[in-house]
């Protein structure tokens, strides 16, 4: 069955190339969706004849959609620019395309590697996310962050995953903070959500310990340290950002 990979990509140098290498020659078509790179990006998505399209950024939902689109084939396989699909998943993608007929899409799980460790315990490494689907029957909604898959049809979990190379050390995870917690804030305030100076106070300390300890996070030693104190900081600053929308003048109703 024909496969489309659909990529987003942005600066992505550190990581395409392991990634176009795992789905050449697999997937008989890779789209590229690129929103301005400067670093090399489009001359190693060259290399790989991948198709490439440049559309300016406007919110991770409208950009999977419109990569979704360009797609020649019915059947669609989202991976991240820092994603590698593994020999044993691609096996399994083609076993579930040609024999479970009943299904419009796959979830497919992730193994996060951070700061060089697989992190084996936590919610990233657990969780199975909605990648490959067949177009005809969905595509993502416009959310500016945590975009879904809206699929009109059965889904089924895969067993094997995805290896996500998620930051390449922490300098790189707080650039990148920045911005993400600042759509997820303003994302939170269109949904009517509100931050009170108690929810910004609990908000490191509660999220710290559901992440290190309840997560498990602690089993995965330092690594587990580091990550479950940056999506404390990450929690923290979306919601000092939520409250700072409630107080601009042009934000309040």
């Amino acid at each position: 069955m024909n496969l489309s990979v659909v990529i987003l990509t942005y600066n992505s140098t550190r990581t395409i190339r392991q990634v176009l290498e795992a789905v050449a020659g697999w997937a008989n078509e890779i789209v590229i969706v690129d929103s301005g790179s400067t670093d090399g990006t489009l001359e190693i998505a060259k290399e790989f004849g991948c198709r490439v399209f440049y559309k300016a950024f406007n919110g991770f939902g409208n950009q999977k959609r419109f990569a979704v689109e360009q797609a020649i084939n019915d059947w669609v396989f989202v991976v991240d620019s820092d994603e590698v699909v593994t020999q044993e998943l691609k096996n399994e993608i083609d076993a579930s395309l040609e024999s479970n007929t009943g299904y419009q899409g796959f979830k497919v799980p992730r193994i996060l590697i951070f700061l060089g460790k697989e992190l084996k315990y936590g919610r990233e490494s657990k969780l199975a996310t909605l990648r490959i689907f067949n177009k005809r029957y969905g595509n993502y909604n416009t959310n500016d962050v945590h975009e879904d898959v809206v699929l009109d049809g059965k889904t089924l979990t895969l067993k094997n995953s995805m290896l996500h190379y998620s930051f390449s050390d922490v300098a790189e995870f707080f650039q990148k903070m920045n911005d993400y917690s600042s759509r997820s804030a303003f994302e939170l305030y269109k949904k009517g959500k509100r931050a009170s100076t108690l929810k910004v106070v609990t908000k490191f300390p509660v999220s710290f310990f559901v992440e290190y300890f309840i997560r498990l996070n602690f089993l995965n030693g330092y690594a587990g340290l580091v990550w479950s104190l940056t999506q404390a900081v990450y929690a923290s600053l979306k919601y000092i950002k939520l409250k700072e929308l409630q107080s601009r003048p042009s934000f309040s109703n």
